[in-house]
């Protein structure tokens, strides 16, 4: 049997970047729905995703870069 170690640390971080963001929403904004109530709640989520944001833009501008230098690379 052949292992793949890159697939699989790929995959373990795939599933850690998961798992805190699900810590992050869920526990995190339930925890303030249950405590302040759903106005803050809503606060909350709304502060969680514009903290989100750039980090998905720059791995967005990382993913990009890195798919032009592939198709760069085999010309």
């Amino acid at each position: 049997m052949i292992r793949d170690l890159r697939r699989y640390a790929r995959q373990t971080n795939t599933r850690l970047i998961i798992g805190a963001l699900i810590l992050l929403f869920i526990v995190g904004d339930g925890l303030i729905y249950f405590i302040y109530g759903p106005g803050a709640a809503l606060m909350g989520l709304l502060c969680l995703a514009g903290g989100l944001l750039p980090v998905l833009l720059a791995w967005l501008a990382v993913t990009v870069l890195g798919w032009v230098a592939r198709r760069a690379d085999r010309d």
